[in-house]
């Protein structure tokens, strides 16, 4: 359980905590500790429709409190233009995150705990208030505000919206929209529950106002629900595009029952609810029922949707290593499904799920799950059975080309792009241009590539299978040479790319070159080069967060990461800092040292601080980015699906010494 004192906090501080809650079809619940939004991702009943496609902010917020002392005690706020409203006093003691959210407020000789749970699987969201200590009953009041839009844009006051409601005692239900779902609203007891049909103006989100967007909205006020609470017990507001007559009482405890049983069922490493606990539970947020019902990765929350470098890059992580194999089997199978000419997806449209095939590397990581899938299970028959033509599909596709993405070369190396593309996970584009121009041959992708054709080699051997002649003649000429193109003599680190035409080395110092290093079959062997390419990575990429993305020696270095969108674009890969190469950095450095625990007194601290940051933007996650200057604030998505998976994968990599204090 992550819990913070309040107590003493200012409000300010606590607009940077953010929460989040999940439903596992794609919708969320957030805010942040006060329950005062900081962004248009903001919501409480963030729904992933069917029709229209897409996620759509439903119930923006409430405006609650209750009435004690002859005065209010306001359990949200608002800001406006030059004002927070009721004020910028707060009432908060403690907020806490296990199974899901919970704020504690004392108001003079009352405190009331607030709490949030989306059901899995369905746009239903519980509103809990317990009531558990009073010298009296209390009068309280809840008043929901509705959006019903994108979560990628705002509301503002209109005609169109409908101000009839249906319903009787204890229940209203809402249609705002033709085309949209109703909004139905129930509570628990008895309660009063009556039309106020007003528009709020001009809400304010200051993270949208730093990002260089549009941030103020107007929000619908239909209804407000009012009545009475007595010591010791609750009153829990149902709000749903379901309509039915569930007994509200029972859906609770039901769901808080399921989630208390996935947490329990995740404390295995004996962590204590360190940060391996904290991160197997963060990981079940990003699994979801895609409205096709199939499993899927969300990327991050709370603007990315899928993404297939991501759902591979995460997927060990996220579902392998923590026995979700079945799930993880149907994502590999699902993402195998829409392969292309040997390419994997890059990404999938939030509105109509349209593919786009821009990666070339995706495909690439499909064969590393496939090593971390059998490492787990020892099943060789099972990845043979169900991904063999996969695999083969995909070499073939690769060595055939796919012009402009990618062709093979006469001498085995992957040829990927141009100066115009950007194919690779350093894909940031400010104004039609590469920020980061990674083309020719990159180094991990060439490592990912002797990789893939490796593990065929080796999945062959277990099976008792020839390995086809080409694949071998390709990996071998990969391997014999790669030094020759890649090694920088007198530096002693990789280039981040060769490229051909100009027979060149890109000599920028990135994190891309540990992957020679770090994958099942490295493809640099050499251990006194390796050696140097870790002390080159660590002296000028690591940091308590993660490895930079580019050495602050390079004149490109951007140390924050900031602005509008062309700014913060323009140093998304120049020098911010991304927590989830630390996996990798971790493989590396483990196979290097020699013995984990040389690997652990390196990455302990890391580890020390992601834990601390867990308590930070995204309480209970890990963000997308980091600065790469101290003191290496967070940025990007407050919870980054390979940032949780990668750091996950090396608490288990390390073992108890990479997270208890032990000799050097």
């Amino acid at each position: 359980m992550i819990a913070l004192d309040c107590r003493r906090r200012e409000l300010e501080d606590l607009l940077t905590r953010e929460w989040l809650d999940t439903n596992g079809r794609g919708g969320y619940s957030s805010s942040t500790a006060p329950h005062c939004h900081a962004r248009k991702y903001h919501g409480l009943l963030v729904a992933n429709l069917d029709n229209p496609g897409g996620r759509f902010v439903l119930l923006s917020k409430l405006e609650d409190g209750i009435l004690t002392d002859g005065r209010e005690c306001a359990l949200s706020i608002h800001k406006y233009p030059f004002v927070y409203y009721p004020s910028q006093e707060h009432h908060i003691s403690e907020f806490k995150l296990d199974s899901f959210p919970r704020t504690l407020y004392r108001c003079g000789s009352v405190l009331i705990e607030k709490s949030i749970m989306l059901l899995y699987g369905e746009d239903t969201l519980l509103v809990r208030y317990r009531l558990h200590e009073a010298p009296e009953s209390i009068s309280f009041f809840i008043r929901p505000l509705v959006a019903y839009r994108g979560i990628h844009e705002l509301s503002r006051e209109n005609r169109w919206i409908r101000t009839d409601l249906e319903g009787g005692p204890n229940e209203l239900i809402y249609r705002p929209y033709e085309g949209m779902p109703p909004l139905a609203m129930r509570t628990n007891r008895d309660a009063t529950i009556k039309p106020v049909l007003l528009w709020y103006r001009n809400f304010e989100y200051f993270r949208e106002k730093d990002r260089g967007y549009p941030y103020q909205e107007d929000l619908f006020m239909p209804i407000a629900i009012e009545g009475l609470l007595d010591p010791g017990a609750d009153v829990i507001v149902l709000f749903s595009t379901k309509i039915d007559d569930r007994d509200i009482n029972g859906l609770w405890e039901r769901e808080e029952g399921r989630r208390w049983r996935m947490d329990c069922s995740t404390d295995e490493d004996g962590d204590d609810g360190g940060l391996a606990s904290e991160l197997r539970r963060a990981a079940r947020h990003f699994i979801i029922h895609r409205r096709n019902s199939r499993s899927s990765i969300v990327a991050g929350y709370h603007w990315f949707y899928e993404w297939g470098r991501d759902t591979l890059l995460s997927l060990p992580g996220l579902l392998i290593h923590t026995g979700r194999i079945d799930e993880a089997i149907e994502i590999l199978q699902d993402v195998s499904a829409m392969r292309q000419n040997g390419l994997i997806p890059n990404m999938l449209s939030e509105r109509d799920e349209k593919a786009a095939y821009n990666a070339v590397d995706a495909s690439l990581w499909f064969f590393w799950c496939l090593q971390e899938l059998l490492k787990v299970t020892g099943d060789a028959a099972l990845v043979d059975r169900n991904f063999w033509q996969t695999m083969m599909d995909i070499v073939e596709g690769y060595r055939r080309g796919v012009p402009p993405i990618l062709t093979l070369r006469p001498d085995g190396f992957l040829d990927a792009g141009d100066g115009t593309t950007q194919l690779t996970w350093m894909d940031a584009v400010v104004r039609g241009v590469p920020v980061t121009p990674r083309f020719g041959c990159p180094v991990e992708i060439e490592a990912l590539w002797y990789n893939a054709l490796s593990f065929v080699n080796e999945l062959c051997r277990l099976r008792g299978k020839r390995t086809p002649d080409d694949i071998n003649d390709i990996r071998r000429a990969v391997k014999n040479d790669f030094e020759e193109k890649f090694w920088i003599p007198g530096e002693g680190y990789l280039a981040d790319c060769w490229i051909p035409g100009d027979e060149r080395q890109d000599r920028s110092v990135r994190p891309n070159q540990i992957f020679a290093l770090s994958l099942p079959h490295p493809l640099l062997t050499n251990k006194k080069k390796a050696r140097s390419v870790i002390k080159k990575v660590t002296e000028e990429l690591l940091t308590p967060f993660g490895l930079r993305s580019l050495s602050p020696y390079d004149p490109r270095y951007r140390g924050r990461y900031g602005g509008a969108l062309e700014e913060r674009d323009s140093a998304y890969h120049q020098g911010v800092v991304w927590p989830w190469l630390i996996g990798h950095y971790g493989s590396a450095l483990i196979s290097v040292a020699g013995s984990t625990e040389k690997a652990a007194a390196i990455l302990r601290p890391v580890l020390d601080a992601l834990l601390e940051h867990l308590s930070g933007e995204g309480i209970g996650f890990i963000s997308e980015i980091f600065d790469g200057d101290s003191p290496h604030a967070s940025n990007g998505c407050i919870a980054q699906a390979w940032s949780v998976a990668e750091v996950f994968r090396l608490t288990l990599l390390l073992g108890p010494s990479g997270l208890t204090p032990g000799s050097d």
